[in-house]
């Protein structure tokens, strides 16, 4: 009995503090629990409902000293409704070719990724990642799990460009956009807007309530996309609350 209890109740650590990526001048910290089978898909679904992020086999949020700037925000698909700006962007890309595939890495999605991070994200916290890295990220799973490839249309029956890659956790309220990256130079295209899009469009058809984003930090110009999905709901300490349009 004693055993059972043992793994059925996660452990948490908390990290040593570090610079944080979104606020200049203040320190990040965040507290962890491991996702270990048979219990991972539950404990996932449980702790990000509670504003966790999974890393591969681990979850995490943050757990800042006298901050708490990141607020966990999720979009509310059922009163979703796009704007004339979203609209506009999802006709400009009515013609890729959208296909779900396995959590398998290949060549193709590393090297849009280290195109994506060299031109958007140069001397971030993953611009020195490696393709055995991005294996990791991606195979390294615990829990169901998937890719969506975004492609150009193809020539004669042959696969067109890879333009973006989204990876993606299966909750039983939703889906969660674990990281999405594309080609920056389809800057017209909007794409990173046009994912999150299409995510809503899938949750939809599936019944699903909700579309986990990760963390949202006001004043951040790295997270201001994410205010342009309402209705968007974010975790307070009373629970998930309705931000304000």
């Amino acid at each position: 009995m004693t055993e059972q209890r043992s793994t059925r109740v996660p452990q948490f650590f908390l990290t040593p503090g570090g610079p944080c990526p979104y606020l200049p001048g203040h320190t990040e910290r965040k507290v962890f629990a491991r996702l270990s089978s048979p219990l991972a898909q539950a404990l996932n679904e449980a702790l990000t409902q509670s504003g966790f992020r999974r890393s591969q086999t681990i979850a995490y949020r943050p757990a800042c000293d006298s901050c708490s700037a990141c607020v966990s925000v999720r979009i509310v698909t059922k009163e979703f409704e796009r704007s004339r700006n979203q609209k506009r962007i999802a006709r400009r890309n009515d013609d890729l070719v959208r296909e779900v595939v396995p959590a398998e890495a290949t060549r193709e999605q590393f090297a849009l990724l280290r195109t994506y991070l060299d031109s958007r994200h140069s001397g971030g916290g993953m611009s020195d990642m490696g393709l055995f890295d991005y294996v990791a990220m991606v195979e390294e799973t615990p829990v169901d799990t998937h890719i969506v490839e975004y492609r150009m249309p193809g020539i004669d029956g042959a696969p067109g460009q890879l333009v973006a890659c989204a990876l993606t956790d299966v909750l039983r309220d939703g889906v969660s956009m674990v990281y999405s990256f594309y080609h920056p130079g389809e800057e017209a295209r909007s794409l990173g807007t046009y994912m999150i899009l299409d995510h809503i469009r899938t949750a939809q058809l599936r019944g699903l309530p909700h579309v986990y984003l990760g963390y949202w930090v006001r004043g951040s110009k790295k997270m201001d996309y994410k205010s342009r999905f309402r209705p968007m709901e974010a975790l307070s300490r009373d629970g998930w609350e309705r931000l304000p349009d």
